[in-house]
């Protein structure tokens, strides 16, 4: 069926390099050839967890694909390991883990495939077929779309290689994309709506019974594409700052105060501290999901709220289970012990999500022990089983029901990404030239070949210690000038390395 060209361009669009980009032609990396190029950790006592390190990177290069002429991709990537589609959503979460393995491979160039399928108008389709490069979904379809975490993704590899040519590249992309959810996915008063797939977690009950829950928008205003919208803008204007472009960001700004305000005056429930949905009726639905924990990242909770918020990650009647993170609050009557999906599952995305933003908001050691306490069990899982698996069960250390197996897959955050920020506590700052390490651990570990930057590679190890409260001993070398800032429980010190 054909269409009429109804699409009204994108000023932005028109600075899109990667839809003439001609595709790449490089061979694809052999894991074993490549493996010497990656980061290299250890943990004394914790051979289980250097495995299951060592195993999701061998699956992730098992998914690494090449463009073909018919697809119309630009670049070699890593597939989703879902179906014969290239996510979006997916795709953002996979590239946070595996930016740490850009020495063997630039996986950050898979998002190049989605910017080389942006539409005249700013759309961007969420699945994108890799045999033929078809979008899955007209782009008016409920569940075309999103969620728009693309910026984080690009900010975060900001961070870790303070690549400006890349930030000058993708940042009209991200502002077109984002201008188009403004334009199509908005209700009258500036608030974001979304749909079950669109929102990335398919079968959360959270529209009134009338609606489906996957596939339609149920008149209803959807908290974390509000606040998912907020975190974009505000990156945005952090790019615009980097590559000197803040002059354009006028609307972001603006939205960025309006979409706040509406989010903690109509989104946000006093008595039970939590941010909901708003149903058409002007309802709140108070269904508790994970997805509400995007307003630490959005950093719009009011400071004398932000206590009684988190608190529900430490009760063990909502989200502290004894595998948490669940995505849907254990007192919800739909909740499934065996994780139903989205309806308890646990998911590394969301689990990195919520532990990224406790860190922004200074509640770094309850962020250490969630991350602990999920990848203890993801490593019960993968002692019985052999592999990472695509969700867990909250209750018991299994996998979740349904869920792939061979999962990398986003769940290759749990022993990467989470491993190295959350449970050793690395956090990188490329531009400044910085590296914080939160030492919580009692047991000797650190990473060889740590990369930092394009150039720089650093080997870490802290000693065993007795106590959190004793000053770790650390041995650091770097190959270029760095800070290196290690935390601990009662103390800070400061090294520069030459």
């Amino acid at each position: 069926m054909s269409y009429l060209d109804m699409y009204v361009d994108n000023r932005f669009v028109k600075e899109n390099v990667f839809l003439q980009m001609a595709a790449e032609k490089e061979d694809l990396p052999i894991f074993e050839d490549v493996k010497g190029d990656l980061p290299r950790p250890f943990w004394e006592g914790y051979e289980n967890a250097i495995s299951c390190y060592w195993k999701a990177w061998e699956l992730a290069f098992k998914n690494l694909r090449k463009p073909t002429r018919k697809n119309g991709f630009v670049t070699n990537y890593i597939d989703t390991a879902f179906n014969d589609c290239l996510f979006m959503w997916d795709s953002c979460f996979i590239l946070l883990f595996a930016r740490y393995g850009k020495h063997a491979f630039d996986f950050q160039k898979t998002l190049n495939n989605l910017y080389a399928k942006q539409h005249g108008d700013g759309f961007i389709c969420r699945e994108i077929n890799e045999v033929d490069g078809k979008d899955r979904f007209h782009r008016f379809d409920v569940v075309s779309t999103g969620p728009n975490i693309l910026p984080l993704t690009e900010w975060e590899y900001y961070l870790n290689y303070k690549d400006k040519e890349r930030l000058e590249k993708v940042f009209p992309v991200l502002a077109a994309y984002h201008l188009w959810l403004k334009e199509f996915r908005t209700w009258t008063d500036g608030s974001y709506w979304s749909s079950g797939w669109g929102c990335g977690m398919d079968n959360t009950p959270r529209l009134e019974k009338k609606y489906d829950h996957s596939f339609s928008h149920g008149h209803m205003v959807w908290v974390d594409a509000c606040l998912q919208q907020i975190l974009s803008a505000k990156l945005l204007v952090k790019m615009s700052d980097v590559i000197d472009r803040r002059q354009e960001m006028r609307d972001f700004e603006e939205e960025i105060v309006i979409l706040t305000d509406f989010v903690n005056r109509n989104l946000w429930d006093h008595d039970s501290a939590f941010y909901y949905d708003l149903w058409k009726s002007g309802e709140l639905n108070h269904v508790k999901t994970i997805g509400s924990y995007w307003a630490l990242l959005a950093d719009i909770v009011p400071e004398d709220q932000k206590d009684r918020f988190i608190s529900h990650l430490g009760n063990e009647n909502e989200f502290k289970r004894p595998h948490p993170i669940p995505t849907l609050s254990a007192d919800h009557p739909e909740y499934e012990e065996d994780g139903g999906y989205w309806r308890g599952g646990v998911w590394a995305p969301t689990n990195y999500m919520v532990l990224k933003g406790l860190h922004e908001n200074g509640y770094d050691a309850l962020a250490h022990e969630i991350a602990m306490k999920h990848l203890d069990n993801v490593l019960k899982v993968y002692e019985s089983t052999e592999t990472l698996w695509e969700n867990y069960s909250p209750e018991k250390a299994t996998p979740g029901n349904p869920a792939k197996s061979d999962f990398v897959g986003w769940s290759g955050l749990s022993p990467i990404a989470i491993l190295f920020e959350y449970v050793f506590g690395l956090k990188p700052d490329v531009p400044s030239a910085t590296l914080e390490w939160d030492v919580r651990l009692l047991d000797a570990h650190g990473i060889s070949r740590y990369p930092f930057g394009n150039d720089g590679l650093l080997e870490l190890r802290c000693e065993k210690r007795t106590s959190s409260k004793e000053k770790p001993v650390i041995t650091a070398v770097s190959n270029i000038p760095v800070t290196l800032v290690i935390k601990w429980e009662n103390g800070e010190e400061t090294l520069n390395l030459e």
